[in-house]
């Protein structure tokens, strides 16, 4: 077998694996078409809804929600019941031992002074003792019991003095309702609006995020998946050119050295495959991840077959007046800048008189009402309650110039923020047009890429062109595809990095 035969069989056997390489591509990428390949938008939709950083700040908003409604509790009324339970060691008394002693005896003490003062009566004036009359009165004044009755109503009156306070109940209800609290209520109100719609924002802004981050992981499964392909084919052709120089090293048509330089070339496909799998098994656990899947899932996506990427023929400038509209970082800042005007009305709002509207209704056990009683008696009343801060040496001058520094310092961040949207917009759209001028150059280079491996291929068969040139032209085949590969996904990301900027990332 001549040399110029061999050519012709190796070309032959080039275009046949070719062939086989484009039918084994189709069927794949018809087989995914009719399985269920999971799109860029079903990805989207599927982190969306597992992300767990998304679902915490969907609950840091409802938790903000429910603040707002709780601060606009404060306009009304506030009713509130306490109740107490006491028991003492000793009972409160109002009067002392001697006075006790004295009221239970009364009785007795007064009985004994009217019969002494009779005895005495009698031995001082005889003329007295000797008329009957006299004798009769002063026995029937001795025989009237006086002590029993009055000594009952001394001890009645004791117990009438006694608290019984070694059992104490007492409850009160109590109504506040403000009048005037120095716009505290209002400012609050205030905050918890702007902290609810912060909550929102910066649960957009995490939605985006999570978009991007899926995209850029949907689109390296993309990348890498076709350079596997790149890689398997590439290996399968070096393979089949090792064996054809075998074959021409034996015939004496081709030098040693013709084979090492396959074979160092066969290795190195070997390398950039195995480095392919591992990098898209690494990017499809990324995605899963992602997608709240479990990381050993086997994903195929719509667009991992496609020989070229569709494109879309968006166009998009740097408009940053639109993304001074729709960032969530700006709008949280925003908002931030008006948490903190806010918070100047609240710091002053403590420094100034409040006025409130009190009612309560208390009822005690023991009452005093009617004297103490063992009975739960109660009674209302109502006040208005005043309070006026008169020296407190300009704290509340220094905590209201501080607080409106911090203010200051919002605005300050929203205007900083501002000019980086602006540098950040103008160059994700700089970098849009870049990867368009890259796929327009990998496009040309493709093409030449081709011609040329049409001419190796013909220089081949011809047997004009040695083996070497062959393999450089399938090479930078290869180099041009891959380059192909990488712009259009570049186009894809820059895209998408745009409408993050923009803002309009859904």
């Amino acid at each position: 077998m001549d040399q110029q035969t061999l050519r012709f069989h190796f070309a032959r056997q080039t275009k046949v694996l070719v062939a086989i390489i484009a039918t084994t591509v189709c069927t794949t990428s018809l087989t995914a078409q009719t399985q269920n390949a999971l799109t860029l938008d079903s990805c989207r939709a599927l982190a969306i809804s597992n992300n767990k950083s998304l679902k915490m700040a969907e609950e840091k908003a409802n938790a903000a929600s429910y603040q707002r409604k709780a601060a606009f509790t404060n306009y009304f009324p506030e009713i509130s019941a306490t109740g107490t339970y006491l028991r003492n060691q000793k009972e409160f008394s109002l009067l002392n031992d001697e006075q006790k002693n004295a009221l239970t005896g009364i009785g007795t003490q007064l009985q004994g002074g009217i019969q002494n003062s009779m005895q005495e009566l009698l031995q001082n004036h005889p003329a007295l003792a000797a008329n009957p009359l006299f004798v009769q009165l002063s026995g029937a004044l001795s025989a009237i019991d006086i002590a029993n009755p009055l000594n009952a109503m001394g001890a009645s009156v004791v117990d009438a003095f006694r608290t019984d306070t070694r059992n104490i109940y007492a409850g009160v209800v109590t109504l506040t309702q403000p009048l005037y609290m120095g716009g505290k209520i209002r400012a609050y109100n205030k905050i918890t609006q702007y902290a609810e719609q912060l909550a929102r924002e910066q649960h957009n802004a995490a939605l985006q995020d999570i978009i991007l981050a899926t995209d850029q992981a949907y689109w390296q499964v993309v990348s890498l998946a076709a350079k596997k392909k790149l890689a398997e084919s590439y290996l399968q052709l070096l393979q089949k050119l090792d064996g054809d120089i075998e074959k021409m090293i034996k015939e004496g048509v081709a030098t040693k050295a013709d084979g090492l330089s396959v074979k160092v070339k066969v290795n190195e496909a070997e390398m950039t495959l195995a480095k392919a799998n591992d990098g898209l098994s690494l990017s499809r656990m990324l995605l899963c991840q992602l997608c709240g899947l479990n990381i050993d899932t086997p994903l195929c996506l719509a667009d991992e077959n496609l020989d070229d990427l569709p494109l879309t023929n968006e166009t998009f400038s740097a408009d940053t007046e639109l993304a001074f509209q729709n960032r969530p970082e700006l709008k949280s800042l925003e908002i931030a800048s008006g948490i903190y005007d806010q918070k100047v009305r609240v710091t002053r709002s403590g420094h100034l008189p409040t006025l409130a509207l009190m009612g309560n209704y208390i009822i005690t056990n023991p009452s005093v009402f009617n004297s103490f009683e063992n009975k739960f008696k109660g009674m209302f009343n109502v006040g208005v309650m005043l309070k006026i801060p008169i020296c407190h040496w300009g704290e509340g001058i220094y905590k209201t110039k501080a607080a409106k520094a911090e203010a200051r310092i919002a605005h300050y961040q929203l205007e900083d923020a501002r000019e980086k949207v602006e540098l950040q917009v103008n160059q994700s759209a700089f970098q849009v047009h870049e990867a368009e001028k890259k796929l327009t150059m990998a496009q040309k280079n493709m093409e030449k890429a081709n011609e040329n491996l049409r001419y190796a291929t013909l220089g081949f068969e011809e047997g004009v062109i040695p083996p070497s040139n062959v393999l450089e032209a399938h090479t930078a085949w290869l180099s041009a595809q891959s380059e192909k590969i990488d712009a259009q996904i570049d186009v894809k990301l820059t895209l998408a990095c745009l409408k993050k900027a923009i803002g309009t990332l859904e």
